[in-house]
């Protein structure tokens, strides 16, 4: 899968996903965050100006030269790999709408925390027969224990020490202990991604700093102050941003998984495992029923505060006025980016 994005990247997406509203006439439309002024210099770099054809051709292509890498990387270590698509298992695009500036998807769906569109449908029992096949198998199969151990470990590393694990059980991928596969992504990934290219630290830096400034500018505030006074009478007091209402669901929903869920016990079988994992899951999902019916609630009345400010007009207007003010600081720095977006995608 392709490696993620520096934070400043998904920032910069977040702040315009934001602004690609749909709705009253007040509201933005998809078409008005995509002319962003910075999207014109920034889309080339996270594939935005690409269509879902386009990113998924592009996607197979680089999935095949990363399975041929690995299969001669694989040889190296003394083993045998047959390079196989999975580029079809992953699909670019949806059918199924999100949009959370309609008051009828609200009126089902909050905010697309606990239950979304698609939810039912990705909760499925996977059609195994639908998913590739790994040629593999059978060669793996013919090792021997000790043989596959050395074989899995030559494909995707070691794995972390105990060490490496941070408190949530996850840890700093690096590719340079992640195997064959590692080094067959940092090879297709590693020079396309021209967010890490030191070349444009400063850049990077000074979008950070906007960012910022775009969240702490008076002009905001001052919105974020009239949305949280309309939101106080509509009986939902303490939020001080607009996005905190939306964050405070999140924050309850992590608290169902603070304990954690079931461990894997390798004494039972594989669908023992699984039927445990089943259980939990539904127990959890039933137990974030009032949550469901508290977010729709909470998110009606958010989006009544925002049509009743114009939130999402006034938050664009304040964002493409400062992108504009970027753009003329960074012209030449930004020009140099998406030349090399361009030339590396």
């Amino acid at each position: 899968m392709r490696r993620p994005v520096p934070l400043i990247a998904v920032a910069a997406a977040s702040l315009l996903v934001l602004t690609a509203c749909s709705g009253d006439s007040k509201a933005p439309s998809t078409d008005d965050w995509q002319n962003s002024p910075l999207n014109q210099y920034l889309s080339s770099a996270w594939g935005g100006d690409l269509s879902e054809e386009e990113q998924q051709r592009k996607f197979t292509e680089e999935q095949n030269k990363i399975q041929e890498l690995v299969a001669a990387c694989m040889t190296e270590e003394g083993f045998e790999y047959t390079p196989f698509d999975q580029s079809a298992s992953i699909s670019f695009g949806s059918s199924e709408e999100w949009n959370p500036e309609s008051k009828e998807w609200v009126a089902q769906w909050g905010y697309g925390a606990v239950n979304w569109p698609g939810k039912t449908e990705m909760n499925e029992p996977v059609d195994e027969s639908e998913m590739p096949v790994d040629p593999n198998q059978e060669y793996v199969e013919s090792l021997s224990e000790s043989e596959q151990t050395a074989y899995w470990e030559a494909l995707h590393g070691k794995g972390p020490t105990e060490d490496e694990l941070n408190e949530d059980g996850s840890y700093e991928w690096n590719w340079e202990t992640a195997g064959c596969y590692g080094a067959a992504q940092h090879e297709v990934y590693g020079e396309q991604n021209v967010w890490e290219d030191e070349q444009f630290a400063d850049l990077n830096e000074a979008m950070s700093q906007m960012w910022s400034d775009i969240e702490n500018d008076p002009r905001i505030v001052e919105l974020d102050a009239e949305w949280a006074a309309c939101m106080a009478d509509a009986g939902h007091s303490g939020f001080t941003k607009q996005f905190d209402a939306q964050q405070s669901i999140y924050d309850e929903m992590n608290k169902f998984w603070e304990e954690g869920g079931p461990q894997w016990d390798d004494s039972l079988t594989e669908e023992e495992n699984a039927k445990i994992f089943e259980d939990f899951n539904k127990e959890i999902e039933k137990q974030m029923e009032p949550l469901a019916e508290k977010e729709v609630e909470l998110a009606l009345a958010d989006l009544e505060c925002r049509e009743k400010t114009d939130y999402r007009g006034e938050q664009m207007k304040i964002q493409f006025a400062i992108e504009e003010q970027f753009i003329a600081d960074h012209k030449t720095e930004l020009e140099a980016f998406k030349a090399a977006a361009e030339q590396r995608g």
